[in-house]
């Protein structure tokens, strides 16, 4: 992940919606947010993956005792010192692949477009199980195995332009693809549906909800490329927990 710390890469990434104005320009937010607990007074929250610190912010303001972000990204997090500073908050520069997975000891993981990245989907289940307390919620958005899979992940266009159809290939071989995120190479890992959803039941997770990103009714009213997004979905949307007897 050494790419969030490239400084063209970084520069780009300011650049977006998402990225300068939170969790409210997000497209699946408003889908995200549903999955997560409402109330969060005592949590003890995790973001794998926590980037400008968002979720984090979002997590204390809800009344979150304490939350601790992990992202591999120096840049990442000076970024989110800066922006969503909290003394709930210990951000820690840490890959997800080498974080210790503490046994019981949060209420809530949050992983927001963190786990395309990773390789060994089954081994990160197994350390958010672990460090999951019985009950506990583990709540992921990850990019869909439809649009990982995409051919450059990329629409097919006409001669002129013209959008044609998204095109997925090689769907059932798993691994690294290459492909351009914020004007950058990226090389992102492919996971089919079901690795994504099998891991968790094999992890012990009970699946809670499946959700596929789509734009808000709203942002089809008013934004008219939205509807080239419901061609196809971007993000996969998931809410697990690990039983109370668990």
């Amino acid at each position: 992940m050494a790419l969030y710390d490239d400084e063209e890469f970084f520069n780009n990434y300011a650049q977006m919606p998402r990225s300068a104005a939170g969790l409210e320009a997000a497209g699946e937010w408003w889908q995200f947010s549903a999955l997560l607990p409402e109330d969060m007074t005592g949590l003890d929250v995790l973001d794998v993956g926590c980037g400008y610190g968002w979720h984090c912010k979002y997590a204390v303001l809800r009344g979150a005792r304490s939350v601790t972000g992990i992202d591999p990204s120096g840049k990442m997090l000076a970024e989110a010192a800066r922006r969503n500073a909290d003394e709930r908050i210990e951000y820690r520069r840490c890959a997800v692949e080498d974080f210790d997975w503490p046994a019981a000891a949060f209420d809530l993981v949050i992983s927001n477009l963190a786990l395309h990245y990773v390789e060994d989907l089954d081994g990160v289940y197994a350390g958010i199980f672990r460090a999951l307390r019985p009950g506990g919620i583990f709540a992921m958005n990850i990019e869909h195995p439809v649009f990982t899979s995409g051919v450059n992940e990329d629409w097919h266009r006409s001669g002129s332009g013209q959008i044609l159809h998204w095109p997925v290939d090689n769907y059932f071989y798993p691994g690294a693809r290459d492909t351009l995120f914020a004007g950058c190479e990226v090389k992102k890992q492919h996971h089919t549906l079901s690795q994504i959803l099998g891991g968790l039941l094999r992890a012990g997770f009970t699946l809670t909800a499946v959700e596929e990103a789509r734009p808000s009714p709203e942002a089809l009213r008013t934004l008219p490329e939205m509807a080239d997004e419901m061609r196809r979905p971007m993000m996969l949307l998931v809410r697990a927990e690990k039983r109370k007897d668990g």
